[in-house]
Parts: C-alpha cells; sequence; structure tokens
C-alpha cells in the first residue's frame, strides 16, 4: 500500500486527478485481501493491484469512468462465481468487496497521503476510517474519511460525531501493528479502517546460525533488522548484510538501544542459557508485542523459573512464545528460520498456524460434482 500512497501524493501534488480502489471486506477464497488497493490515474495507468483478473479490470474501467463522469465515492461487490473463474484460470469461490474513491478535494488528500507516508517512515501511527454504507435515509455521504492519530487528534468527519468517536476506538485497537478491520456501528453505519505505521522490526538477540537464516527470510518478508549480540564477530554488517542496525552489547542493556515498540518482535537465540534468561528478561521489559524464545521444552522450563523468580507475573510468562516456532519438523537452521518467521508472520496477521488443506468433505464434493458431469456426457446407448 505504500507505493498508492507515495504515488498518490505524487499525483495531488502535479494537480491531476484520480480514483483509489481498495478492497474493503472479503469473503471466501478470494486472491487479495481488505487493504489492498490500486491507484488508476487520469491518463489510463495505475499504481498497485486488487489480484488481477477481470475483476481487476472491471473496476479499473469503472474507475476510469468515475473520472470522466466526476461521480462521488461508491462501494462495489463482485462475487467470484465460477464463470468468472473460468474466465480468469482462477478457482476462487468468494465475494470482495471495493470502496471507488475519487479524490475531489486534493488539499485534504494531501494531508492524509502526507501523514500516512510520515507513518511508513517512522511518524507517529495513524488510521484512516472511510464510511462504506448508510442507512436508508441517512444524509452522510459514502467515502467520507476521518483521519486518526496516535495521540487522539482528528481531521475531517464521517459526518456524524458519535461515529466519529466510534470509529477513533475501533483504529486504536488497529495502530500498534498497522492492521485493518471492516466495522458496523450500533446505528447500521459501515465504515472500513485502515492503520498504518513503520514496517515491523524484527530484534534478534544472538547472531548464530538460526537468527542469519532468519535475517534472510525476513528482509524478504519486509521487516526491519536489528541484531544483537555481545561479540562483534556474530554482529556486525558483513554477517548481517540486511539488517539496518548491528549491536555489539551485553543482552541487558541492548534492547534500550533500539527503536522497539508494539510494531517489534523479538527472538531470543543467543548461545547459552545464562545469556537467554538475561535477553529474555530485557526483552519483556519492552513494548514489544512478540517475544520468543529459541530452544527445548526443558531449557524453557528452567528460564521460565528464573523469570517468576524475577518478579514476572503468570500473565508476563505466559506471554512469551517458547519453544518458538510452529511445528514443521524442522531440524536446520534454515528450516528452524522458517518455523519461526512462519509464526510470527501468523500472529502479527492473525493467522493460527494451521493446515489450509482441504477437508474430506469437500474433496468429496468434488468427487461427486465430476462423477455426475461425466454421467451426463455420456453418450444415450453406449456401453
Amino acid at each position: 500500500m505504500e507505493q498508492v500512497f507515495r504515488a498518490a501524493s505524487d499525483e495531488i501534488t502535479a494537480g491531476n486527478d484520480m480514483v483509489v480502489a481498495t478492497v474493503v471486506k472479503t469473503s471466501g477464497s478470494t486472491p487479495q485481501k481488505p487493504g489492498a488497493k490500486l491507484l488508476v490515474r487520469a491518463d489510463g495507468s495505475g499504481v498497485g493491484t486488487l489480484g488481477g483478473g477481470c475483476v481487476e479490470g472491471d473496476i479499473w474501467f469503472a474507475a476510469s469512468q468515475l473520472l470522466k463522469s466526476g461521480g462521488a465515492a461508491e462501494m462495489r461487490d463482485y462475487e467470484l462465481n465460477e464463470d468468472l473463474a473460468a474466465e480468469d484460470g482462477l478457482v476462487c469461490g468468494g465475494t470482495m468487496y471495493f470502496l471507488l474513491d475519487p479524490i475531489r478535494k486534493p488539499e485534504v488528500a494531501k494531508d492524509f497521503t502526507d501523514e500516512v507516508v510520515a507513518a511508513y517512515e517512522g511518524g507517529a501511527p495513524v488510521a484512516v476510517a472511510s464510511l462504506m454504507k448508510v442507512p436508508e435515509g441517512s444524509e452522510l455521504a459514502v467515502g467520507s474519511k476521518l483521519l486518526i492519530r496516535e495521540n487522539g487528534s482528528t481531521s475531517e468527519s464521517l459526518g456524524d460525531e458519535k461515529l466519529d468517536s466510534h470509529a477513533m476506538n475501533s483504529a486504536r485497537k488497529l495502530m500498534a501493528m498497522g492492521k485493518n478491520d471492516y466495522i458496523t456501528a450500533e446505528s447500521g453505519d459501515e465504515y472500513f479502517v485502515e492503520a498504518y505505521t513503520t514496517p515491523p522490526t524484527l530484534v534478534l538477540a544472538g547472531g548464530g546460525h538460526v537468527s542469519k537464516a532468519i535475517s534472510s527470510i525476513a528482509a524478504g518478508l519486509g521487516f526491519r533488522i536489528f541484531i544483537i549480540d555481545d561479540r562483534e564477530e556474530f554482529s556486525n554488517p558483513d554477517r548481517f548484510p540486511e539488517a539496518e542496525q548491528t549491536v555489539v552489547s551485553d543482552y541487558g542493556s541492548a534492547f534500550e538501544k533500539l527503536p522497539i515498540g508494539t510494531n517489534s518482535f523479538i527472538v531470543i537465540a543467543t548461545r547459552g542459557h545464562r545469556y537467554d534468561a538475561s535477553a529474555t528478561a530485557s526483552a519483556m521489559r519492552t513494548p514489544a508485542s512478540y517475544v520468543g524464545l529459541l530452544g527445548s521444552k526443558r531449557k524453557t522450563i528452567l528460564i521460565f523459573e528464573e523469570l517468576f523468580a524475577e518478579g514476572f507475573t503468570m500473565e508476563e510468562v505466559q506471554s512469551v512464545r517458547s519453544p518458538i516456532g510452529l511445528n514443521i519438523s524442522a531440524r536446520t537452521p534454515e528450516e528452524i528460520a522458517l518455523s519461526i518467521m512462519a509464526e510470527i508472520v501468523g500472529f502479527r496477521l492473525g493467522g493460527d498456524g494451521g493446515t489450509l488443506k482441504l477437508d474430506q468433505r469437500l474433496i468429496d464434493k468434488a468427487a461427486e460434482k465430476a462423477a455426475r458431469n461425466a454421467d451426463r456426457q455420456t453418450p444415450v446407448g453406449a456401453d
């Protein structure tokens, strides 16, 4: 999404019209999830994607028509049925809902895009609420927007003070990790909230083989990477070229030197029990949302005993993810790194780590349908 906001800022500065189309809600299997964006310029070019295929083509065309007609913002939905699947070569079976949002107030849009870009670059998190649907007879306008800042201040409005307050409360829960949500208020109004913050930060305490493998994977996932080790040969730019910063320090004080916030994830993988215990205790005192400890169940129990002895509460100790990672029977540093990053991404995005494989009931249904189709195609009188 960042590239869409940067492109929008450039178009506004140049005085050009545009439409920003956003996936705001989905159900079932879809090629993109809420938050995906496509910016359509007046010259017909675009930035971003809604998943490709004929649905994106239709939205692109509709956006171009809005630019020509001067129409207002609107919500559209597409059911990805078998006809669309056949046309695109896709096998999706869900529904996608879109907001088509023409930029009509460049001075307001500029403020919004600038603050979102600033949040991506390390500034305070912000959220944008967009009104999607209103009860019949309401005078509120679909597409109205409210900019919500971390300090509680706002710009613009959804058109109603109570609705603005409702959106502000919703946004507070989403800002920490830059999430989004589609919400229906008690009034019947529906709005979409998108929160924006810096890219997720990954702190690796310990510069061994597993951390090196984690760093390679995390870089490709867009994480800012920071390395801590008390040995310079294990914490340096040559060993971790993907890292934004490598720190050589004892684990008790190293975290204080890094920009750790709620959108931060810490992995403890030092060279020994004593260092693991010190690093884990220090990590737990940071605002990071996720602290994971690499090691066996036996080592985890011993370190948890030390944490309780230091005065950490049951709730605090339970928050530590250990043994860290998803159970994929990992053995090598690269496999272990994959299991750890899979857990971190799932934690951040709200996944449960389970398999996506179809259950037997749906496989049986597919087989039955195939058999029925085969019977219908058999010529009359054929053996």
